[in-house]
């Protein structure tokens, strides 16, 4: 974790759904499980969750449908107020706001796009996208330009005047991805954005998601239920099962260390050379004596596949992106990855 304040803190978070929450949550034995909460006749949404997200990192929660990931980002953002624990954002704990600074923090900090695409059926795409700029009070001639903008960036030019009736469900999600850029938040809520696209467009929004976090360092919290998906995206990953977290770790650990038999199910049939990169396999280097040109510790195994095979190292230097050694890589275990244990 990074040694900065997080954008978002959860501690003990929990999501009760049923009759009295607040009672039950208070007077629950510890430890009572998914199964016995709901024969006590509620479900646990979210389930004892603690987590935290760095300012510019890419969380990707995933799990099965029903395993709490949409409730836990909607508790983010307090569209569904807790049972118990605390959720802060920027160090302001949201449960205690009121409704008006609720509203402000959403309009100016956060931006969402949910599996519903919440247009409004009567607005253009123009005036869906800059909707968000119009309720900040923006010139009509500025949240105009800013909405162009966006539309072009999610490939619908020449659709402006469109109505969501005369778009296909891929396009109006992406007039909901437009409509949560315009207003370049500083943290983004993005629930399956990109299920109703084909996959080149799936693609090619993935790769700008990508391209905006390296560039304007945003805080992005996406949910999916893609396990491929969450490993081209993620700086880390929570894996989330019966309103809990069963594993948060970056994209190599999980694949390389599922802490879980659930989580280990989730990547047993991923290619793990393609996921593992070499800073993720690399230790401190301790004194070795290393020789030759360093590795680049964000290439993948498979990426460094030929320099693997050919090199007789039994050490490897890992520099990251300014050249600098980081680690030393032990060249039989990158091999073990790229082409299993003997």
């Amino acid at each position: 974790m990074s040694a900065t304040a997080p954008v978002i803190s959860a501690k003990n978070v929990w999501k009760l759904f049923g009759a009295s929450p607040e009672a039950y949550l208070k007077s629950m034995p510890a430890g009572r499980s998914f199964d016995e909460i709901r024969t006590d006749g509620y479900i646990a949404g979210v389930k004892d969750v603690s987590i935290e997200v760095d300012r510019g990192e890419m969380l990707v929660i995933m799990g099965l449908s029903g395993s709490g990931k949409s409730t836990l980002v909607r508790c983010f953002s307090r569209l569904h107020d807790i049972t118990g624990g605390t959720i802060e954002v920027d160090g302001q704990n949201i449960m205690s706001l009121s409704e008006r600074d609720l509203i402000e923090l959403r309009r100016n900090k956060m931006g969402m796009v949910f599996q519903s695409f919440g247009l409004l059926p009567h607005r253009t795409v123009l005036d869906n996208v800059a909707f968000p700029l119009e309720m900040r009070g923006q010139d009509r001639h500025d949240r105009r330009e800013r909405a162009l903008e966006v539309i072009k960036l999610v490939g619908l030019e020449g659709r402006e005047e469109y109505f969501p009736r005369e778009l296909s469900g891929g396009q109006q999600q992406r007039v909901g991805i437009a409509r949560s850029l315009a207003i370049e938040p500083d943290i983004w809520f993005l629930d399956e954005p990109f299920s109703a696209l084909d996959p080149l467009i799936r693609r090619e929004m993935q790769d700008e998601f990508l391209r905006l976090q390296e560039m304007l360092g945003k805080t992005i919290v996406f949910i999916t239920h893609d396990f491929d998906e969450a490993l081209r995206l993620a700086d880390r990953i929570a894996i989330m099962r019966n309103g809990a977290v069963e594993q948060c770790d970056t994209p190599d650990q999980i694949v390389m260390n599922p802490s879980t038999e659930y989580v280990a199910k989730f990547t047993e049939d991923i290619d793990k050379a393609r996921v593992v990169h070499a800073k993720g396999l690399a230790k401190p280097v301790n004194g070795h004596a290393l020789e030759g040109a360093p590795i680049n510790g964000g290439a993948t195994i498979h990426e460094l596949a030929r320099v693997l095979v050919n090199d007789n190292r039994i050490l490897l230097p890992v520099a990251d992106d300014k050249g600098v050694v980081t680690g030393v890589l032990e060249r039989d275990t990158a091999l073990n990855v790229l082409l299993g244990a003997e």
